[in-house]
């Protein structure tokens, strides 16, 4: 089985009953261009604090024995660590597990998330693309559900036609569970 293919869905009767998701196995990996998506959204965020800094160093550098150079200095190093690493770190904090009736994401670095969503508590399904996910052939499936509390699952970081692909398959275990 290729990495774009899906799981064919078991519908026997005990798979139906309790089929869970496998804490301890292997999650899937995001697509490899969602690191470079999240490197060009932090490069973006960074412009406008790199032009204040540029700003700010020249409205003080007459008035203050600061050297020339030293904020700017500091802002390009936290500038250059947060476009290279911190991209690379939320990347592989991130992973998805589908099962037949069940979707696991996981995610993040400082507070971590494991959440597991029913296909049974799932109203409805968006799939999403921004300017720099269409740019990178990436797509966001968001999963709402019922309730108050995470009641919508956002899984980024998907090649738009794996994206595509996992809607249909939560699709039709919907369609299949409401008959």
């Amino acid at each position: 089985m290729d990495e774009h293919t899906l799981p064919a869905a078991d519908t026997s009767p005990a798979a139906s009953e309790f089929n869970p998701v496998d804490d301890e196995a292997e999650l899937t990996k995001l697509h490899p261009n969602y690191v470079h998506a999240l490197r060009l959204q932090a490069m973006l965020t960074s412009i406008p604090v790199l032009i204040g800094g540029l700003i700010f160093e020249g409205a003080i550098v007459e008035e203050t024995p600061i050297p020339g150079g030293l904020v700017l200095g500091v802002l390009v190093l936290l500038s250059l660590a947060f476009i290279i690493r911190l991209p690379a770190r939320r990347f592989a904090a991130r992973g998805y597990q589908m099962s037949a009736d069940r979707l696991r994401v996981v995610r993040g670095i400082l507070w971590n998330s494991d959440t597991v969503v029913p296909f049974g508590r799932v109203q409805h399904i968006d799939l999403d693309q921004g300017p720099i996910e269409r740019f990178f052939g990436l797509g966001t499936l968001t999963l709402h559900t019922a309730g108050s509390h995470n009641a919508s699952v956002h899984l980024p970081g998907l090649e738009h036609s794996l994206a595509s692909d996992m809607r249909e398959e939560i699709r039709a275990h919907i369609k299949r569970e409401s008959m």
